[in-house]
């Protein structure tokens, strides 16, 4: 281990000092040739897995042809992927960034300057408790993370937080200043808690009657995550402004913001970005959604999910835990007592094959395996995780 030079990254998180060197769908390797079952797939951004052969050959393919042209010109692989979102989706215009932090701050900007020009310059978007939408200063203040309210204060104004899936909490916060409400669909980092029909029904019968902007940040519950295209398609609710990230890309830095032509009021000049539509990583979108829109492909994720849902069920009633939800390949097993950590530890360690697994919250475990995980590898995941949760029982009986 000593050949890598750890000291020279900035410290941001605690890293177990194993290097990868090699992935191939569900599977990582580290420098010591240790495999490791992924079901974070770089937290849901691998929807395809490890160095899948189609975002290969895009990239190898794109790579010869134009990496670059700058984002002051079109070109194809940019055309082609805004035409193939908005040919299956129910937005009109396109705009596409480098992470979902920058879809969400687009999706901030784009609300505020239509607030100027169509509410008297109204520009607070109602946000929720235990949201996340990126890591910027304006991404954190909309996020309602417990204590980023003071991690780099002041905050960025404008983001009144209501309770999720409590209608009148969003409702009594609406003044003459608000533009918009923005939620995630799923709240992926606040512990996979997902929006109720509804309550996304609700937001949107509310929107429309204050003459406000719905959005949806589906940076991580978009993209086939839930069998469906986008989560918000689970509800029938049509926003008029969402955010696209993680999956779209499947492993390369990809984003997109999507609007309605209704809120298309951007001026040159007003958003923009060095590697914006950059042909090379438009192409692996490409080549993403086109997998996604297989016949077949989501019947398998939503098939996948259930099949997922019903085996972390039977640990729940084998090891008295709480329960588990979730939509899709995005679910999350609840324990019901502070040994997440522990148990994502543990999982690394397990040999010979070790087991990526993540706790958002520390009484529950999250799962974000590639949408064309095998049954095997799940049936394998399961495996793993009841031989760690029966070591943990044992242990704590004998204690």
């Amino acid at each position: 281990m000593s050949s890598y030079p750890f000291e020279s990254l900035l410290h941001i998180t605690p890293r177990p000092e194993l290097v990868f060197v090699e992935g191939q769908g569900s599977w990582l390797v580290d420098h010591q040739g240790k495999r490791y079952l992924d079901f974070l797939q770089g937290w849901a951004v691998n929807s395809l897995g490890h160095c899948h052969p189609a975002i290969i050959a895009a990239l190898e393919k794109q790579a010869r042809t134009l990496i670059n042209p700058s984002p002051a010109f079109y070109n194809a692989p940019m055309l082609t992927l805004a035409k193939l979102l908005t040919d299956h989706s129910g937005f009109d215009k396109v705009f596409f960034a480098n992470s979902g932090a920058e879809a969400n701050e687009g999706a901030i900007k784009l609300a505020r300057k239509w607030g100027r020009i169509h509410k008297e310059g109204a520009y607070q978007i109602i946000t929720f408790t235990q949201s996340f939408h990126g890591r910027t200063l304006a991404t954190m203040s909309a996020s309602g993370k417990v204590g980023w309210d003071t991690l780099f204060a002041p905050q960025v104004p404008g983001f009144p937080k209501a309770t999720f899936n409590d209608l009148s909490s969003v409702e009594a916060l609406i003044n003459k200043n608000t533009v918009a409400v923005m939620l995630e669909p799923i709240q992926g980092e606040g512990g996979v808690i997902p929006a109720t029909p509804e309550f996304m029904q609700g937001i949107c019968d509310l929107t429309k009657a204050h003459k406000l902007l719905f959005i949806v940040d589906e940076v991580q519950s978009g993209c086939g995550r839930t069998g469906k295209l986008f989560a918000h398609q689970l509800s029938a609710v049509q926003p008029d402004i969402m955010t696209l990230g993680k999956g779209i890309g499947g492993g390369v830095p990809l984003s997109a913001l999507l609007c309605t032509n209704e809120c298309a009021v951007f001026e040159s000049g007003d958003q923009g970005g060095t590697y914006n539509g950059n042909p090379l990583m438009c192409a692996v979108g490409i080549a993403v959604f086109e997998t996604l829109l297989k016949p077949g492909f989501l019947d398998e994720v939503r098939s996948k999910g259930e099949y997922l849902q019903r085996a972390l069920l039977q640990l729940c009633e084998e090891f008295d835990l709480v329960g588990e939800r979730g939509n899709g390949l995005l679910r999350a097993l609840i324990l019901g007592r502070n040994i997440g950590p522990q148990l994502v530890e543990a999982a690394r360690a397990l040999t010979p094959t070790g087991l990526l697994i993540n706790a958002p919250r520390p009484d529950l475990l999250r799962f974000m395996p590639a949408l064309n995980i095998s049954h095997e590898e799940l049936d394998q995941m399961i495996t793993l995780l009841h031989t760690l949760l029966k070591t943990h029982k044992k242990t704590n009986d004998t204690a």
